[in-house]
């Protein structure tokens, strides 16, 4: 059983008023959990703190819960008008800190004997959230992959650069913000589906939402959705360029559903477990109802079996069910 996170040991609150909390050798899962509650936890009671140390000089090991928490506790201890730094940061953590883009965020605060910097190429490893990131074959196969589907790419290229831009003005390619492994932003390329102010009208649309809790939008007959873009939709053409962000690395052929930040925003801390792996251009969502799985919890559940069942014939397979998906008549994204 993993010991839960310990409750902050507060220094003298005066005259510096400030809070020390201790983190984990291993920042994940229920660890990441107890952490956000005990941070928040402190911030309810009578006495706040003026300034909040995670001391780290002890965790090794980070993943994307644990980046879930930190965010939360930026988000709370800000809100709060609480100071928050973190202290004794090693190098394997701050790998991911700076992968995220999160040392540029956060405030952090060197440690004597603990070096911000990775001295040797072990500390300087990500870390091994699940198997699938380190798989060398899983990575031969999303790199062959992409090739070969840049390749159809090429070919469908010009008829449907044609369609779209006869059907409405605007660019070919529509890019949009994404977060990939572990909270990493990148841009995800498609062939533009929609009108070019949709993004604007997506506001007035919100009320219209057809998911319950919001996390995610699902709409029938999305007014945003220009005619050609609806054939696109229907046959998956539109996510041919994804093969591009396969082929960096940033997605793999076969993974969870890449979600945007403001849905990221809103998630509880055990929710950001999805993205422990790669996001894919397929997986257990896209072959199991895809647009007709409006609920959130679904969606997860679905991420999360992928992460307990993963093996590279589980992929193979999971390509094989989204050809098929894509062949029948009734496939296709609303």
């Amino acid at each position: 059983m993993v010991d839960p996170v310990p409750e902050a040991s507060l220094e003298a609150m005066l005259p510096n008023e400030t809070a020390i909390m201790q983190l984990p050798v291993r920042l994940a899962g229920p660890e990441a959990v107890a952490f956000k509650e005990n941070c928040h936890q402190m911030l309810q009671g009578n006495t706040v703190p003026k300034k909040l140390i995670f001391d780290f000089s002890q965790t090794t090991f980070i993943d994307s819960s644990g980046i879930g928490a930190l965010v939360s506790n930026h988000k709370t201890t800000r809100g709060k008008d609480v100071e928050m730094v973190l202290r004794g940061v090693r190098p394997q953590v701050m790998a991911v800190l700076e992968m995220t883009a999160l040392d540029k965020v956060l405030k952090i605060e060197a440690q004597e004997g603990i070096s911000l910097v990775a001295t040797n190429r072990a500390e300087k490893q990500l870390p091994t959230t699940h198997p699938s990131v380190q798989s060398s074959v899983k990575r031969i196969l999303d790199v062959v992959g992409a090739l070969v589907g840049l390749g159809i790419t090429a070919v469908a290229l010009v008829p449907i650069a044609i369609a779209i831009k006869l059907n409405s003005p605007g660019p070919i390619l529509f890019g949009q913000t994404r977060l990939g492994w572990m909270g990493k932003r990148f841009t995800i390329w498609k062939f533009r589906s929609m009108y070019i102010d949709a993004e604007e009208r997506l506001k007035e649309l919100l009320a219209q939402n057809q998911q319950s809790d919001g996390k995610t939008f699902k709409m029938e007959n999305d007014p945003r959705i220009t005619p050609v873009g609806k054939i696109l939709r229907k046959t998956s053409l539109d996510e041919l360029p994804q093969f591009w962000n396969v082929l960096k690395g940033e997605m793999s052929l076969v993974g969870t559903r890449p979600p945007t930040p403001n849905e990221v925003d809103i998630y509880e801390v055990p929710e950001w477990q999805r993205l422990d792996v790669k996001p894919g251009m397929t997986g257990e969502w896209q072959v199991n109802g895809r647009s007709s799985i409006k609920n959130f919890e679904d969606i997860i559940k679905l991420d999360l079996r992928y992460q307990k069942n993963w093996s590279l014939v589980y992929d193979l397979k999971l390509i094989i069910k989204t050809i098929l998906v894509v062949l029948r008549k009734d496939s296709g994204a609303v």
